[in-house]
């Protein structure tokens, strides 16, 4: 009996990382794409090898920043590797549409492969928006089918403006219609699905670990939709590599730091070829593989002049604005919080804003301030929006974020699991300015807001309040739904780490200062 083996090499969310940098520093990290083509150059030695990207693949560095806001004529770095990798093609994330279509349009031009949706659909005639959904790759004589799917709600985060006349369908039924239709028109001998979206239920269990909305669902997938053989996921930045009913499941991190994998075996029975056999893998990357230097050669100009703007000195701070313990950072305030509000608050010219700190690893703003420090802490290209709601939207916001804590097993206030798996949501929890209040977390949920003040008087729920906020809190990203359709009085499309730096170089020396006009207690 004849048998054949081919790999499958993907990645996903890569968010811009080449070089194996964070760019916090200048210390070499175990990730980027850079790495990853040493291994797939090996791999191609042996193997008959397809490589597939599966989204988010051009925006999330201060490299790719850099590029977008400042050299967007010049050849796009990370089609250029990409390219030069020999991607056969490459899924729409979520993250592709934040620089706009005019800077997506150039990316796609510049591909030597087909970026692929059937989710992603002009509203006019709900076609898929940039062609074909769907790819058909023949390796070894073996007939493989990808499909690429978005998750559709894109709409719920991104501003406006960079999606115009474009509509998301529904992920589920979309890839139903059209596996059905590869299989029936195409007869593949291998159905993969490239989905750029994540699991809404434990693997294991089919309990849910989110909301759910749609924004994932992987699951799913895996269990209504016949005739697909492998799922490729991403979005959610997990480490996956399994098989949920019967279908091969792979997720392979973030940033380039890790290469999945599926080594599947075809074996021709009756004149045709059957996958019988297919082994999901992560391929780490460690500090003993070096950077492919073809790949570093293509970047190294952009790359150089990326370094050079991030240690750009812009200001100085009066004070201590570091942080040294997130948790600390998020259960009382801290003047670093206190300044990006009041950034949000001065440029909007409002009196109430809100904010979070993203992740675990802001370091805050040491005394002399440059680039690099501000791209360190603000790592999301939001803008910001300035939304009229009630007190009653404020005051069920608050109890939202106040769904972030719990008390643990030493009675103390913690973080809540749910934020932590399947993925860290550190930038769901906001601390706001320009109001007074406090929650409590001993009471149940829904009714932890213990106090909340405006200007030393009791929030009136029916009185509008304009708040500034950023685009992606605005839309109701991160189940805010409070937010979700609300009068937008003022749009501010400047990225917020441009209002940062601006607000910095303009005061030259910052104040700084803390309040205290919130507090998270037991």
């Amino acid at each position: 009996m004849e048998t054949k083996k081919i790999t499958l090499l993907y990645t996903s969310d890569v968010h811009g990382y080449i070089l194996p940098t964070n760019y916090s520093d200048h210390q070499e990290r175990a990730l980027g794409l850079a790495k990853l083509a040493t291994v797939i150059k090996q791999k191609r030695k042996h193997d008959a090898i397809i490589l597939l990207d599966n989204g988010d693949l051009i925006q999330g560095s201060p490299f790719t920043f850099y590029h977008a806001k400042y050299h967007s004529d010049r050849p796009n770095p990370m089609v250029k590797v990409a390219n030069e990798m020999g991607y056969t093609s490459s899924v729409f994330g979520n993250h592709e549409f934040n620089y706009g279509l005019d800077y997506l349009r150039s990316v796609i031009e510049q591909a030597d492969f087909p970026w692929l949706s059937a989710t992603v659909v002009n509203k006019e005639d709900n076609e898929p928006a940039f062609g074909k959904p769907y790819l058909m790759k023949e390796v070894d004589g073996i007939k493989i089918a990808i499909l690429g799917v978005t998750t559709h709600y894109i709409p719920n985060w991104e501003d406006p403006k960079n999606i115009p006349n474009l509509a998301f369908v529904d992920a589920v039924e979309a890839t139903k219609e059209w596996v059905a239709h590869i299989k029936k028109e195409e007869q593949p001998d291998v159905c993969i699905v490239s989905y750029h979206g994540g699991f809404e239920r434990d693997l294991e269990t089919g309990e849910p670990t989110e909301p759910l909305t749609g924004e994932n669902q992987g699951y799913r997938m895996c269990h209504e939709v016949e005739g697909i053989d492998i799922l490729l996921t991403g979005h959610q930045h997990r480490s996956i590599a399994t098989e949920l009913n019967g279908v091969t499941v792979v997720q392979p991190s973030n940033n380039a730091q890790l290469l999945g994998e599926v080594s599947m075996t075809l074996t021709k029975e009756s004149g045709s070829w059957k996958m019988t056999d297919s082994k999901p893998n992560l391929l780490e990357v460690d500090a003993s593989i070096e950077a492919d230097q073809t790949i570093v050669n293509l970047v190294q100009d952009l790359e150089h002049k990326t370094q050079e703007w991030l240690d750009t000195p812009i200001g100085q701070m009066d004070g201590d604005m570091s942080i040294t313990d997130p948790l600390t950072v998020r259960l009382k305030e801290h003047p670093f919080v206190e300044f990006v509000n009041k950034v949000q608050m001065d440029v909007a010219n409002v009196t109430i804003s809100n904010t979070a700190l993203f992740n675990n690893d802001s370091p805050g703003f040491p005394k002399n301030v440059t680039m690099r420090d501000i791209v360190s802490n603000y790592v999301y290209p939001n803008t910001l929006k300035v939304v009229r709601i009630t007190g009653k939207d404020i005051k069920d916001a608050l109890e939202k974020s106040a769904t972030y804590f719990v008390i643990d097993k030493d009675g103390e206030v913690a973080v809540n699991p749910a934020y932590m798996n399947p993925k860290p949501q550190h930038y769901n929890y906001d601390m706001w300015e320009g109001i007074e209040y406090e929650l409590k977390i001993s009471n149940p949920i829904g009714d932890r807001v213990a106090s909340l003040n405006y200007q030393g008087a009791p929030i009136n729920d029916e009185q509008e309040y304009d708040v500034v906020m950023n685009n992606y809190r605005a839309g109701g990203g991160g189940n805010f739904t409070m937010f979700q359709g609300k009068p937008v009085v003022k749009d501010i499309p400047t990225d917020m780490t441009e209002l940062i730096a601006n607000y910095i170089i303009k005061q030259k020396m910052i104040k700084v200062s803390n309040n205290s006009n919130w507090k998270v207690i037991k």
